[in-house]
């Protein structure tokens, strides 16, 4: 696991229940957007993240409007499994943590 996958995950795990957007993570987590993306598509497939799009309707509220926003939460077994494996990382070093799905093979 990457040192910046590691920092994605403490930061979505700051507010584990809370739905991000990658624009609001990149700044978090002070990474580039280029970074950010392909990490929650990693783990996404991992099933450690679902994303949903934004409601169109919320955004033609905005004033400009501005393009929907994709949003990234943790499944049911994600948040755990992230913690677990930035504890392996830390205790074994990066190369010890793995994105594996959760134990029971499901992510959610």
């Amino acid at each position: 696991m990457t040192l910046q996958t590691q920092v994605v995950l403490r930061t979505l795990l700051e507010t584990p229940a809370k739905a991000r957007y990658g624009l609001e993570l990149s700044n978090a987590a002070g990474l580039p957007t280029g970074t950010i993306h392909p990490i929650l598509a990693r783990l996404e497939a991992a099933g450690w993240l679902e994303s949903f799009w934004e409601d169109q309707a919320a955004i033609e509220k905005t004033d400009p409007p501005r393009p929907r926003r994709r949003y990234y939460r943790f499944t049911t077994n994600g948040a755990e499994s992230a913690r677990l494996a930035l504890a392996a990382a830390y205790q074994g070093g990066a190369a010890s943590a793995r994105l594996r799905p959760a134990p029971d093979g499901l992510g959610s």
